[in-house]
């Protein structure tokens, strides 16, 4: 009897189901005439339920398009407003994950500390900066994100899968801003004093300027090394770096930025002094190397700073009088500094050379001191102390176990030392005390650190 009254029952609830859901197809297609827009209305909660669960891909993939912007390198992205996209994203998925599933645990560590103060100090600066609407548009427009997402990246990435995964996408994406670079070169396109290579200049592209392509480009390129030098990983893994090597050199040398070339020789300096013993030969290969890059990158055939320059040539000259400016700015202001992103609208009032234009710093020390004064620069120089003695301590410990632990930490323990070195290296000539790379090496180090803790705790225990 069950049997045969079941179907009889469930009747009128399949007829009132069948109505509720005609219905709901009516009024969807009044509201939305096109189905497409039907189709993308079922698809979004799958979106949002994607979106919320992957917080770490959210957060890298925000960071690769908001440092090598990439959205600008293929400007047929650029209307898809895809970093704004991602940052809700990213914002969205950690707030889930953080506050409500709990599935992200929260820690402190020292690097966490002297980042906090030097942005309180930033902050403190933009309330008596000079021109106080240029430095919070500034913190507005990027700073704030740099800083949110140091964090985020420094929590969320746990698994050697993960730093997998950031190691290739890292060099990918500085391999399609190489590619770009290299056609604009041999197209002559956005070309700087005839020779410099630059992309998205026509349109305000923060890689227009060829010193912060350069910086863009060999950010990518110790993990390029590191992937394929590193034996224990799978060979696609080691052809990736060997296909991303050359291309980015490439590129590098067509910016013919003195501080690329510079932060380019230091990042295969730390692996050469991992793998050869003699420091004479490697000081030797290093003198060597960095005098045929100077040649095959044409420095003396720039149109500032070449071999036409008698004497201190122009674009040194103009280094050390925004320097100096730098100096008088922090002597002035120690406290507090000129403010975020004001150097520029301050070179006037104190450079002691005026030729009818404002200068950019092009020095990260000089700029952290002119923009957080005295005090900023300290806790700044603590910060980069602190990142590479913990550097530096992981790659020894990871070193010693390396065959026993996940390739992909022992590949990122060298590629995140020697990308800071270089970064710190190019730094004396390219300015990036507020931009992406400090901050992104800042959370790779703690993340890899914290990976290898893991990793050598279970090795302990077996």
């Amino acid at each position: 009897m069950i049997k045969n009254d079941t179907p009889l029952q469930s009747k009128p609830l399949q007829w009132f189901t069948a109505i509720v859901c005609s219905l709901l197809a009516g009024v969807l297609w009044r509201l939305f005439p096109h189905p497409a827009l039907i189709i993308v209305l079922g698809i979004l909660p799958l979106v949002v339920l994607y979106t919320l669960n992957r917080p770490f891909l959210m957060v890298l993939l925000f960071v690769i398009f908001s440092f090598f912007r990439i959205h600008e390198v293929f400007p047929q992205l650029y209307s898809l407003k895809i970093p704004l996209l991602l940052s809700l994203g990213s914002l969205a998925a950690l707030s889930w994950q953080v506050g409500i599933t709990k599935k992200i645990k929260l820690f402190w560590c020292k690097e966490f500390t002297l980042l906090t103060c030097f942005m309180l100090l930033i902050i403190i600066g933009i309330v008596f900066a000079s021109n106080r609407p240029i430095a919070i548009e500034y913190f507005k427009g990027i700073y704030w994100k740099i800083i949110l997402m140091t964090f985020a990246i420094a929590v969320l990435v746990r698994s050697p899968q993960q730093l997998s995964f950031t190691l290739k996408a890292i060099t990918i994406a500085g391999v399609l801003v190489g590619l770009v670079a290299i056609q604009n070169k041999l197209g002559g396109i956005g070309l700087v004093e005839g020779t410099r290579v630059t992309i998205g200049r026509e349109f305000g592209s923060m890689l227009g300027d060829p010193n912060d392509l350069a910086l863009v480009l060999l950010f990518p390129t110790s993990f390029a090394v590191g992937l394929l030098v590193t034996h224990q990983l799978p060979w696609h893994q080691r052809m990736l770096g060997f296909i991303a090597i050359p291309i980015l050199f490439w590129a590098v040398i067509a910016t013919q930025s003195r501080g690329g070339l510079l932060g380019m020789i230091a990042v295969f300096g730390i692996y050469g002094l991992q793998r050869i013993k003699s420091k004479a030969l490697l000081f030797s290969i290093a003198i060597m190397a960095g005098s045929i890059l100077f040649v095959v990158a044409g420095i003396s055939d720039r149109a500032s700073g070449g071999a036409a320059e008698a004497g201190v040539d122009e674009s040194a000259m103009g280094r050390l009088y925004a320097w100096e400016a730098a100096f008088k700015m922090a002597m002035t202001h120690p406290l507090t500094g000129v403010g975020l992103d004001n150097f520029f609208a301050n070179y006037f009032y104190y450079s002691p050379h005026w030729d009818g234009l404002n200068h950019a710093v092009h020095s990260t020390w000089f700029g952290v001191l002119a923009e957080t004064g005295v005090l900023g620069f300290i806790v700044f120089i603590s910060l980069i102390i602190v990142l590479i003695k913990n550097a530096n301590k992981t790659l020894r410990a990871v070193k010693a176990v390396q065959n026993n632990i996940d390739p992909a930490i022992y590949t990122c323990a060298q590629a995140v030392f020697a990308g800071l070195i270089g970064t710190i290296v190019s730094g004396t000539f390219l300015t990036q005390g507020f931009n992406w790379p400090i901050y992104i090496l800042a959370a790779l180090v703690v993340a890899v650190s914290k990976t290898s803790e893991i990793a050598l705790n279970k090795l302990a225990d077996k």
